[in-house]
């Protein structure tokens, strides 16, 4: 499945080089248009991130969301900076699918199994951001990539596997918004050891081609996001690639 995906700062849909605010490029002020046609395209979820949300909570983007989640009739998944209970039920008040939930489920893994009893696995996905060193330990970095979290991708997904985790959207932070492709061996491996999780690849889409080698990885959903917005490719290109493999 191709996973469109836009990252709104105030409003806006924008990328930030490999997760610094520093480094931001903007895409105009027009989300739902781009969501909407994504839809119109044949994409069957998309993915959105509040960056706005992610740096401050308070000033989460709840009103823009609820007006871009009820102007598509696709699933969306929605992060950004998701800490308590109460940001999870938010997300799903203003209609998200799914929610989004990343260095909190490696700092406070308590908590985030309790929402995977409380909403159910079905609504929340994990996402868990890699640096993998030359002895291929994947560890999981937080905090919008700005610190270690000190255990591996393997050990958060058999913390959460008792309490029915089903979705990961996994990223490998080198190839994160440079384009360059994306790192096929990851999802093979982890899909082939967690069998029962839907994964979702991300980071460094920026051809057909590298949507083709995702074929057969393992991976079942592919995030795109700054391929789209610069027209690499449509969605519908991206969708036909993906399925005639």
């Amino acid at each position: 499945m191709i996973i469109p995906a836009l990252d709104l700062i105030d409003g806006k849909v924008v990328r930030l080089h490999q997760g610094d605010y520093g480094q931001q490029r903007d895409y105009g002020s027009d989300p739902l248009p781009r969501l909407q046609a994504y839809e119109a395209q044949g994409a069957q979820l998309l993915h959105l991130v509040d960056l706005t949300g992610a740096k401050d909570p308070a000033a989460r983007q709840i009103p823009l969301l609820t007006r871009l989640l009820a102007g598509v009739s696709v699933p969306v998944q929605v992060g950004g900076g998701i800490r308590t209970a109460q940001d999870v039920e938010a997300l799903l008040n203003a209609g998200a699918s799914r929610v989004v939930v990343g260095s909190t489920a490696v700092k406070q893994p308590e908590e985030v199994q309790r929402w995977f009893e409380q909403y159910g696995a079905e609504a929340i996905v994990l996402a868990l951001d890699v640096r993998i060193d030359a002895n291929n330990r994947k560890e999981v970095a937080i905090s919008g990539w700005q610190e270690a979290g000190g255990i591996t991708l393997e050990e958060v997904i058999e913390q959460f596997l008792p309490f029915g985790l089903k979705h990961v959207l996994c990223t490998d932070i080198s190839r994160d918004g440079t384009l360059s492709g994306s790192n096929v061996a990851l999802y093979q491996e982890v899909s082939a050891r967690f069998p029962q999780i839907a994964f979702q690849s991300s980071g460094g889409i920026g051809s057909l081609d590298d949507i083709a080698a995702l074929r057969g990885s393992g991976a079942q959903g592919v995030i795109v996001g700054r391929a789209l917005l610069e027209e690499k490719f449509t969605t519908a290109e991206a969708i036909s690639c993906w399925q005639n493999g």
